[in-house]
């Protein structure tokens, strides 16, 4: 398989940096192919898998070609869905940083049309839309497409499937006569052939070659997880199924490097590799990785291929990569030597697509997981607990232990009460105050009323309060659990993850009250919760959560 640089493809010097920015070291099949073509003017036809990375193949040719100084509509991109409408534009925005003076706007039907018409007023050169929003704007004449150079169908097959061919007609027959076409779509339909025959002018057809091939004999799962919560998920599928070495493999390396320093902050031992890496550096690091130095290697496809260990247990897509034939090579650097290898892919939103596609491909199943909850991973560490006391009873290395166990023996302890502590303990549980000494009960704190600049809830009147103000950016939750519920914080960060989505390391301070129990968090999320308390079912039943800006005023005397 020929790979391409994108410095190869005579992009300019804002685009290249752009693209090193994102992290992205080489084209993938469909960029390759398709920006040359596009950049020489030719109308193109490409047909390309969803994931394939098709979405930069005629982004980048569209921003080269945009006249900064042309306060006009110059590129028009068809989307069948505004999530798609809205990821394409993403995509553009982050191309054309470099670029000053372009405007790109999506235009879809559910967001304001009055704020579209604004945007399309302002001079934006770009427009990525959905086919009935775009009619809507040319028929009121807020698009007007008399200085349009080219114009891009995504996704055509989804849109024909979808009922837009009329709009769609509709909206070519509008165009200039002198304009560049672009279609990209999965499938070429007999109907998508006779819009290509009626619009196009001698396209060059890009078909990615679409072989299979066979994926070596291991077993593959994937999950389906939002992007927010993926490195949790990570953590989760790590933790339950105690997997001790394995490769992760990113798109880019600004993921890859995210992501090894979120491993090292959890205490999981992992490095990192990729292109932007000097070689002596890259070489040090996998000759440690091949020496167990550490366990997890954080890696993109470029610096992965000349990985080479017998003794991976796990291989991880953190990202699916854009050509299949990528995710055959990432999956066979495990279950080597004859020895059980296990594959993961974590996929978001449309990715799950892509999923079939690779059991085509590969010719193997790829079997759909379930995340383990909270409470299911802390039974798996209590049994792998209990082994561990089983095999050193059965050893007899505890025998030296047994003077202190006596000690606590005789002070009045029974023998399971002693071993009910020491697995509490061991397991990471916290030890609990004393029991307070029966006396008259303090009067409760009056309940404040919430905050007016910000509609936020103070805590509710309690005994508890949150140790301090919350740090600039960051709010407290209040979460209606005491230490009777909760032995551990970890288990308050569990609950964000599982009921909220919140990733871990979001969370910061965690204070276990007697009645509540306290979690600092960005603000932003706080915020982003019901004013009058926000029930989210959790494994433990539903949990109502309070954001928490600051400490209850106090009363003066």
């Amino acid at each position: 398989m020929e790979r391409h640089t994108f410095a190869s493809l005579g992009l300019s010097p804002e685009i290249l940096k752009a693209v090193d920015k994102l992290g992205f070291e080489e084209a993938s099949p469909i960029q390759a192919a398709a920006i040359p073509v596009l950049m020489g003017g030719k109308d193109v036809v490409g047909q390309s898998q969803t994931g394939s990375g098709k979405t930069a193949a005629f982004a980048i040719p569209a921003i080269e070609k945009t006249d900064p100084a042309l306060h006009a509509v110059q590129v028009l991109v068809l989307c069948p869905t505004r999530e798609l409408a809205t990821q394409v534009a993403g995509e553009v925005h982050k191309l054309a940083a470099g670029k000053r003076g372009i405007h790109a706007v999506p235009v879809y039907g559910g967001s304001s049309f009055e704020r579209q018409a604004q945007e399309l007023k302002r001079g934006a050169q770009i427009v990525l839309g959905t086919p009935g929003r775009v009619i809507d704007h040319l028929e009121r004449g807020t698009l007007k497409l008399e200085r349009l150079r080219f114009i891009v169908l995504d996704e055509a097959d989804r849109m024909l499937d979808m009922g837009f061919r009329d709009d769609i007609k509709k909206i070519l027959d509008a165009m200039p006569a002198e304009k560049q076409t672009a279609f990209f779509s999965a499938t070429v339909s007999p109907t998508i052939r006779k819009l290509i025959d009626r619009y196009a002018r001698d396209p060059v057809t890009l078909q990615i070659d679409q072989k299979t091939v066979d994926a070596p004999d291991i077993t593959q799962w994937y999950y389906e997880v939002p992007p927010r919560t993926k490195f949790d998920a990570l953590l989760r599928i790590i933790d339950f199924q105690s997997y001790r070495s394995g490769i992760i493999f990113c798109n880019t390396q600004r993921t890859v490097d995210e992501l090894a320093d979120d491993l090292q902050a959890q205490g999981i031992p992992s490095d990192r590799l990729h292109g932007g890496i000097a070689q002596a550096q890259r070489t040090r690091v996998m000759n440690k990785f091949k020496a167990g130095g550490f366990d997890f290697l954080v890696a993109t496809d470029v610096a992965g291929r000349g990985i080479d260990v017998d003794d991976l247990e796990l291989v991880v897509n953190f990202d699916l990569p854009y050509d299949p034939e990528d995710y055959v090579h990432r999956i066979g650097r495990t279950g080597r030597a004859g020895k059980q290898g296990a594959a993961i892919s974590l996929v978001t939103g449309r990715d799950v697509h892509k999923i079939r596609y690779l059991e085509k491909f590969t010719h193997s199943a790829i079997r759909r997981g379930k995340l383990p909850t909270a409470g299911e991973i802390g039974e798996k560490r209590t049994d792998a607990l209990l082994e561990r006391v089983r095999q050193t009873i059965e050893s007899g290395s505890g025998q030296g232990q047994m003077i202190h166990i006596d000690r606590l023996l005789e002070e009045g302890s029974n023998s399971t009460e002693v071993a009910a502590a020491l697995l509490h303990i061991l397991n990471g549980g916290e030890v609990a105050a004393p029991a307070a000494q029966p006396g008259p009960k303090p009067k409760a704190s009056p309940k404040p009323a919430p905050s007016e600049d910000r509609g936020e809830v103070v805590a509710a009147g309690t005994a508890d309060e949150p140790p301090r103000k919350a740090k600039p950016g960051k709010a407290w939750l209040r979460i209606a659990l005491g230490r009777e519920a909760v032995k551990n914080p970890r288990d308050i960060v569990d609950l964000l993850v599982e009921g909220a989505g919140l990733p871990s390391r979001e969370v910061g301070f965690i204070a276990l009250g007697d009645e509540a129990s306290y979690a600092e968090v960005p603000f932003d999320f706080a915020k982003g919760l019901s004013p009058s308390g926000n029930a989210m079912p959790t494994s433990r039943g539903d949990i109502t959560i309070w954001p928490v800006s600051s400490l209850p005023k106090k009363k003066r005397r």
